[in-house]
This record gives structure tokens, C-alpha cells and sequence, in this order.
């Protein structure tokens, strides 16, 4: 049986086949005994009409009579006389009608029938199967008595048309018991998977989870009420564990924000130092060195911002509000861009119409501004890098595409995860933080948005979409 059907229909099917089976052994049982019982009562009638009267005279063939006295032998009855190896006389008696002669094709049948061995069956043609005996007489004369089979086989047959009638009754009725009893005995089995089913669907990558879907109605001392049991125990431990994950995450991201903020100060003290002391005559040496803590300062301070920023989106702290024009932050974007990377060609595709949808502008703005250094710092000089913005029915878009290298595909699905590390193909000589892309999808989240990447050699494109004033905003 197919693994595909349901467990209702499997067990509903299993159930019609092991009954259509006992059902197909008592019908082929009692129809064997019945015909055996049949064919034993016919071979005791085969035996008692052999009665009969055989008159003529000397040297001229006998003449089949019936009895004038006693039973008479049942309609069809056929007697033959066989003398010296040939049939002198052959008959059937129908009921109250004269004999009818056997047709001689069907003598050599009668001839080859041994005498005093039990009855046996032998096809007579168009008389059809009969039931023969062959019995000696005391002249030497072979005597051949038989009776149809056709009421045996009428018998039979009829048997076997009732037993097919009752069973497919049988087997429709008991289809629709089975059917009614399955569905009832695994609806605590539906209940477990409709469980499972709602626990698959929730967010339980991140977040505080509320895991309060359980099996109801569990009943230990069945074997789905065990299933169900085991999976509640189950969902216990996910939802402790989920309690400590969710615990181990808001502690992390606070002191994350705490030492971000506390780096603060003393990355700004460094910072005026360092330029303060460059305003003092120093030899060569100190001033490269001056220059280089300078730089890593910037870079340092870039980096808190950054994880600053991914802990106040992470704690859910609101964004500021208003309209937001793409077309404009787009257009000074690519300008930007262009002037800190004069080697790419740059592209743009906006709309004659202003593009507005709601958001913080200046993370909006930070959002095209890492999309943009993205694609700078991870493609070699000359690569077209095209930034189109597009009006749609629900959600403006906005994609950054480009034809260098791509991404490797292992690489792709963990890009917008925090400190991901590009491949090899894609350079990363900037020395950036890792954080960029994770900053998009944190803040493309915040506005209700999605944002997604598609890559292979020679095409690298990302897609930004943000919800328009006239669509809601998903929080």
C-alpha cells in the first residue's frame, strides 16, 4: 500500500482488505464443502437410479424401460447398456416425456468408463457434464447410469452470487463503521499534530517566545495520549530553554549597549589628544604614529556607533517618524559615493515622480550609504554598480546591483549577519567592520521592510523594499 495516503485511509483500507479476505475464505470454504456435499448426495442418486429394465430378445438389441413399480429416477437421468465393448442402448429420461436417445458422438465416453469404480464426471456434449456410474451385470452386460451436474452447479452458483451480494454489503457497511470509528479513535492524534503544527509556524529563532501551546485532553494510558505527553514534556523544555536563550540575549545586548556607550568617552578623549598633540612639532616617526592612532580611533569610534545602534534597534527603541524622499536620498547618495569611489561607474534609475514613504531619514539615508560602500569596497575599480528606485502598488524599492565578482555561495545566506566575513572573491581591503549589512536589514526592519540579496558571478544585487504611505506598516 502507498506510504502517500493518509493514516485514516491506510488503516480504513486495512481493515476492508482483512475483512474482504476472511470473507473470500468462508465463501470459498463453504462453497467447496457445499459442493462436495452436493456431489455426494448426487453420486448416492447416481447409484440408486440405476434401476431400470432392460427387455428384447436374443441376439437383438435391449430396450431401456423404467421400472412400472418404485421410485422412479430423477428427471435426466441418462442409462446405457454397454455389451462386448460397444453401447447397444443409451438414454436420457427427461420428466414426463419419452427417452431421448443419446447422440453416438458420446458413445466412446461411455465405453471408457470403467465398472465398479465410484462415480465420476465425464462432459457429454450438448447434454453437458453428468455424473456417471458403471456397474456389471450378472450377464456381463456394463450398465452405465448417470445424473446432470447442472443442478449441483445451478446450486452453486447461485451460492456464490448471494455470497458476493452479502459481501460487498458487508464490506460497504463495515467501510463506513471503520470510517467513522478511525476518525473518532485519532482525533486525540489530529489534536497532537495541530499542536505541532502551531509550535512550527512561531518565531522561535529570536525574541522573547510565549510557548503556551500544549496537547490537550492527554490521556497516558493511550498510545497517541503518550505521544502527547512526551510532546508537552517536550514543549516544557523548549520554553525553558527558550526563557534562558531570551535572558542570555537581553543580558548580552545591555552590556553591549552599556560598553558601547562607555567607549564613547574615552574613544573622544583619545581622539583630542591625538589631534591636540599634532599640533606640536614632532619628528616623522611620532607623527606616522600619531596619524595611524587617529585612524584606528575613527575606525574604533565608527564601530561603536554601529554596535550602539544595533542595540537601541534590538531593544525595540522607536525610530523617528516623518516623510522620507527616496528619490532625494538616493540622488545624494550615489553622489557621495561617487566622489569616495571616482574608479567605479556609477548608475542611477529613479522616477520622474518623488518616491515618499514614511521612516527616519537619516537612517534611511545610512541604509543607501552602506549599500553603496558595500558594493565600493567588495568590487575591483571599473565595475558598474546601478542604483534604481521604483515606485510599486504597496512598497517603493530600491535595488543596488553590480557586476563584479559576486558572492560565494556558501557566503550568501549569512551576509546580513553581524561581523560576517566576505570570500576571498570579493575584496576587502577597507577594513571594514562587518556590521554594515546587518545595520540595513536592522534598520530596513525597523520601517516594516524586507530586504534580500541574489548573486552570481558577474551580478550581485540588493533589494530594499519599504512600505508606502498608502500600505501598513508591519512592526
Amino acid at each position: 500500500m502507498r506510504t502517500g495516503h493518509s493514516l485514516r485511509t491506510r488503516l480504513v483500507a486495512t481493515t476492508l482488505l482483512l475483512l474482504a479476505i476472511a470473507s473470500a475464505l468462508i465463501a470459498v470454504a463453504t462453497t467447496i464443502s457445499l459442493r462436495q456435499f452436493l456431489m455426494s448426495r448426487l453420486d448416492g442418486e447416481v447409484r440408486a437410479s440405476s434401476r431400470v429394465f432392460i427387455r428384447g430378445e436374443p441376439g437383438s438389441p435391449p430396450v431401456l424401460m423404467l421400472p412400472d413399480r418404485g421410485p422412479r429416477p430423477p428427471p435426466n437421468a441418462l442409462t446405457a447398456v454397454v455389451r462386448d465393448g460397444a453401447v447397444v442402448a443409451a438414454s436420457v429420461f427427461p420428466f414426463g416425456e419419452d427417452p431421448v436417445s443419446v447422440p453416438a458422438s458420446e458413445y466412446p465416453d461411455l465405453v471408457g468408463l470403467p465398472a465398479g469404480v465410484p462415480p465420476r464426471s465425464v462432459d457429454l456434449g450438448v447434454l453437458g457434464d453428468y455424473r456417471l456410474v458403471a456397474t456389471r451385470t450378472p450377464l456381463g452386460d456394463v450398465v452405465v447410469t448417470g445424473l446432470p451436474e447442472a443442478p449441483v452447479q445451478a446450486t452453486l452458483t447461485s451460492l456464490v452470487l448471494i455470497e458476493l451480494v452479502v459481501t460487498g454489503i458487508a464490506l460497504a457497511g463495515a467501510g463506513t463503521a471503520a470510517a467513522m470509528v478511525v476518525r473518532r479513535e485519532l482525533r486525540p492524534l489530529e489534536r497532537v499534530a495541530a499542536t505541532a503544527s502551531r509550535v512550527s509556524v512561531m518565531p522561535l529563532d529570536r525574541g522573547e517566545v510565549s510557548l503556551v501551546e500544549r496537547v490537550p485532553d492527554v490521556d497516558p494510558r493511550t498510545e497517541v495520549g503518550q505521544v502527547g505527553s512526551a510532546l508537552n514534556r517536550m514543549l516544557d523544555n523548549v520554553g525553558s530553554a527558550l526563557e534562558v536563550r531570551h535572558e542570555s540575549e537581553m543580558q548580552l545586548r545591555q552590556f553591549i549597549a552599556d560598553a558601547s556607550h562607555e567607549l564613547r568617552t574615552p574613544l573622544a578623549a583619545i581622539s583630542g589628544y591625538t589631534e591636540l598633540t599634532r599640533r606640536e612639532e614632532l619628528s616623522p616617526d611620532v607623527e606616522y604614529s600619531l596619524t595611524r592612532i587617529a585612524s584606528q580611533t575613527v575606525r574604533m569610534t565608527a564601530l561603536v556607533e554601529d554596535l550602539l545602534l544595533l542595540a537601541r534597534l534590538d531593544a525595540g527603541r522607536p525610530l523617528e517618524r516623518g516623510e522620507v524622499d527616496l528619490t532625494r536620498l538616493v540622488v545624494d547618495a550615489v553622489a557621495d559615493a561617487h566622489a569616495a569611489g571616482p574608479e567605479h561607474k556609477w548608475q542611477l534609475a529613479v522616477p520622474d515622480e518623488p518616491v515618499v514613504v514614511p521612516g527616519d531619514g537619516s537612517r534611511l539615508a545610512q541604509v543607501l550609504a552602506n549599500l553603496l560602500a558595500n558594493a565600493r569596497a567588495h568590487t575591483p575599480p571599473g565595475t558598474n554598480v546601478t542604483v534604481t528606485l521604483a515606485a510599486e502598488a504597496s512598497c517603493a524599492r530600491l535595488s543596488v546591483a553590480d557586476d563584479g565578482p559576486g558572492i560565494a555561495r556558501e557566503l550568501l545566506p549569512h551576509i546580513f549577519e553581524r561581523f560576517a566575513r566576505g570570500s576571498t572573491s570579493r575584496s576587502r581591503d577597507n577594513g571594514s567592520t562587518g556590521l554594515g549589512l546587518a545595520i540595513v536589514r536592522a534598520v530596513v526592519g525597523a520601517h516594516g521592510g524586507t530586504v534580500d540579496a541574489a548573486s552570481k558571478p558577474g551580478h550581485t544585487e540588493f533589494t530594499v523594499r519599504l512600505p508606502r504611505p498608502s500600505a501598513p506598516v508591519v512592526e
